[in-house]
């Protein structure tokens, strides 16, 4: 149901069972943000066309938060193919009873259901091939804000969830300028990852940033090629190896069934795995291992077995340049015997993971669901999205 795709065996046990003791009590958060670089051609499936992305995140949140059969203010952008993973989400979220922390930091359209907007959110990142993708500062203070919310968790369970169209191609901007050699392994929301056209606008933006192939300085790296989604969330992952003293002041509460040092979800594929690169990048040496022991990824099968991708070479390669053994998971959830098209689309390599839908699927199972009802759920849902005949 849920298979190890990275770390060692002991240590994924471990987790798992820490993080069933209180799944029912996780939290959820899903961040929203915006790059330029998904309006450059065939860089994203994320939406058919440039125009439709910029309400991928908006529409997401909102049929992750409100479901299939209500009315949601922005229209699901139009898809090569397959449907948006949020569907999957929301599914999760909705028979388990929990609902997640929207947090858009600074997208183009703002989601019609409740969330936090970040104070001074500043649009989205600029083009990473422009080598100035966010002003220094502004990473500086996603990262500190960041740091100040991993303090203050408190004590359950945390699942990080992102949507970014665009995200992919900033995630292997980061990784290159950090020093991980990911060119080739990186995933998207694409039939078959635009390999050639991502490492073009990467080497575009590190060259004009001056930073070479790295390895660089992280913020720099940032400011330079990344999105406001990543120092956020990396930021959150710092915080927690900091001052604990505060727990319950935060997106949590402590209580004496809830340990003080739950394990964290970072659900998605090749841009979580930027998030916890750029985590370690900054994290002392002597700390990476508390780092890793606390934090796992959380896949789908789609991306897991992606034959144009390579999610456990690129842990690999990162656990190698920082001395350190990822934790990373895949969900078995398959849509093979779903009556929608849409869904079955995920079998033929479309869609493949977002909205968290990998983690979410793992946190159904943690909780004792069995996947087959998740995916006869979903099929349900979906008919309920896109009419019985469906696509």
């Amino acid at each position: 149901m849920i298979r190890r795709l990275a770390g060692e065996p002991g240590v994924a046990q471990g987790w798992l069972e820490r993080f069933s003791v209180n799944c029912r009590a996780t939290e959820v958060l899903l961040l929203l943000a915006a790059t330029e670089t998904a309006a450059v051609p065939g860089i994203s499936a994320a939406g058919a066309t440039p125009a439709s992305r910029r309400s991928t995140a908006a529409a997401d949140a909102e049929l992750l938060r409100l479901g299939p059969a209500a009315h949601r203010p922005h229209a699901l952008p139009p898809l090569p193919a397959g449907v948006s993973p949020a569907l999957i989400g929301h599914v999760v979220l909705q028979t388990l009873g929990m609902d997640p922390l929207v947090v858009d930091l600074g997208c183009p359209v703002r989601p019609a259901v409740p969330h936090v907007r970040l104070p001074g959110a500043c649009g989205p990142a600029a083009c990473l091939s422009s080598g100035r993708a966010m002003e220094r500062r502004r990473v500086e203070q996603l990262l500190e804000l960041g740091r100040s919310w991993g303090r203050r968790l408190g004590s359950r369970p945390l699942v990080i969830a992102e949507c970014v169209p665009g995200g992919t191609t900033t995630a292997q901007a980061v990784l290159t300028g950090l020093g991980v050699a990911a060119e080739g392994l990186v995933s998207g929301s694409l039939h078959q990852p635009a390999h050639a056209l991502k490492t073009h606008l990467v080497a575009q933006g590190l060259a004009r940033a001056g930073l070479g192939q790295g390895p660089s300085d992280p913020v720099s790296v940032l400011a330079a090629v990344g999105d406001p989604m990543q120092p956020l969330a990396a930021g959150l992952l710092l915080g927690l190896l900091e001052d604990a003293g505060q727990v319950g002041q935060g997106l949590g509460e402590a209580s004496p069934s809830h340990p003080a040092h739950p394990p964290v979800l970072l659900a998605g594929g090749s841009q979580m795995a930027a998030v916890l690169a750029i985590a370690l990048a900054l994290t002392p040496a002597d700390q990476r291992g508390r780092l890793v022991g606390r934090v796992a990824l959380g896949t789908t099968a789609w991306v897991a077995a992606e034959a144009d991708s390579d999610l456990q070479e690129l842990l690999s390669r990162i656990g190698a340049r920082w001395q350190v053994q990822p934790l990373a998971f895949a969900t078995d959830l398959r849509f093979h015997n779903c009556r929608q098209r849409a869904l079955q689309d995920y079998e033929h390599g479309y869609v493949k993971e977002g909205v968290g839908a990998g983690g979410l699927a793992m946190l159904w199972s943690l909780s004792g669901g069995r996947l087959e009802d998740l995916a006869a759920a979903c099929d349900q849902a979906c008919g309920l999205l896109l009419g019985e005949g469906g696509l």
